[in-house]
This record gives C-alpha cells, sequence and structure tokens, in this order.
C-alpha cells in the first residue's frame, strides 16, 4: 500500500488479515459458558441459604422466673401491636390509612372462612438492638382473659446475634378464639439465662 505522507514523515497502512470480515472471538477470547454456569448455580444456592426464613416462635413449657441484669448494649426500640377483630364491623366514612392497611395486610391471602378464622386475633412486632454479639432470646410472656392470671410464655432464638432486629408473636387462630385477647404481656431479651432488657404492657405486673 503507498506510503501516507504527513508533514515530513511518511507512515505505511498494513489491512488487518480479517479486514471486513467477522472477528473470531473463539480464537481471540477463547470462552466457555459452561465454566461459570456451574459456579454462578452455586453461588445462587448459598445466597438463598443465606436469606432464608426468620427464625419462628416456639411455646415455652412452664416458663421459669429468671435474673434481671439489665444492660445498655441490648434494647428495645420500638414496639407496635395489632387486634385483629373478628367482631369488627365494616366502617363507614373517612377511615385511618394505617389501619386499613394494617388489616388488609394481616387479611391478605385469606378467601375462606378457615382461613380468616386463622388470621384473628393479638400480633406484636417488638423492634430492638443488640450492641454486642451474643446468643440471644426474645421472650413474650403474655396473660389472655379466659385464663385469667396463667401466664403462658413464647420465645425466638438468635445465635449469634449483633445489629437491629424484629421479632414477631401473633396470638391468632384458635389460640386466641379458645383463651380470649391477650390482656397483659411482657417482653424481654435474654442472654446467659439473665434478663438484659423488657418492655412490657401497662396492666402487667
Amino acid at each position: 500500500m503507498n506510503p501516507l505522507p504527513v508533514g515530513n514523515l511518511h507512515y505505511s497502512i498494513t489491512p488487518c488479515p480479517n479486514a471486513g470480515g467477522a472477528i473470531d472471538t473463539g480464537t481471540h477470547f477463547p470462552f466457555d459458558a459452561r465454566v461459570v454456569r456451574i459456579p454462578l448455580a452455586l453461588l445462587c444456592l448459598i445466597l438463598a441459604s443465606c436469606a432464608g426464613a426468620p427464625p419462628q416462635p416456639y411455646q415455652v413449657e412452664k416458663p421459669q422466673p429468671l435474673p434481671v441484669a439489665l444492660d445498655k448494649d441490648y434494647e428495645f426500640r420500638k414496639v407496635l401491636q395489632y387486634f385483629l377483630d373478628p367482631k369488627a364491623k365494616p366502617i363507614s366514612g373517612q377511615v385511618n390509612a394505617a389501619v386499613s392497611f394494617e388489616r388488609g395486610y394481616r387479611m391478605y391471602g385469606a378467601i375462606t372462612a378457615l382461613d380468616q378464622h386463622q388470621r384473628f386475633g393479638n400480633y406484636f412486632d417488638f423492634f430492638w438492638q443488640a450492641r454486642r454479639t451474643a446468643d440471644v432470646r426474645v421472650r413474650l410472656e403474655y396473660r389472655q382473659e379466659n385464663l385469667h392470671a396463667f401466664v403462658q410464655a413464647r420465645e425466638v432464638s438468635y445465635p449469634h446475634a449483633r445489629g437491629h432486629y424484629k421479632t414477631e408473636f401473633a396470638i391468632i387462630g384458635d389460640d386466641f378464639f379458645d383463651d380470649g385477647r391477650v390482656i397483659s404481656w411482657r417482653a424481654t431479651l435474654i442472654v446467659d439465662g439473665r434478663i438484659v432488657a423488657t418492655r412490657r404492657s401497662y396492666l402487667w405486673e
């Protein structure tokens, strides 16, 4: 090819052997998709297992009193309560948006009468914080109106807990219809067999 003059210099351009054709990626960039697919699938499985369901509450048989040793490294930040009343009548006129949303949220997916029966009752959401790593148990002790002074308890365990958490308890369905509405309650954070933080209702003694 003839040289191109640029000032006092001359350049010549040599065409690429594949000029005018497609680039052979197999030659210049050897790549097998199967090499990536297997590690990618394993990564997805690992992420799915890490993002599993939150720990579930379990009933505590014969809950025993525990020593109190309040610790500022553990605290309840907020408590939300909601009572889904089976006898509630439709409200006419202007309705608080938060109340309407909460009822719709709790009843979502309950199509049949049996489904709805299992949703009625008391809901508790506890937001708490652990500033130091520890095995933490969140306990809810409660009394129901048909059982009077009898105390029941449920717990959720969090191994190696640190940071912010939300723990949910629900006294609903047959537990609610048989024993009545929750009339008083106490929530505690338990570390090493001691109560390190607590919140309670006004009527708890």
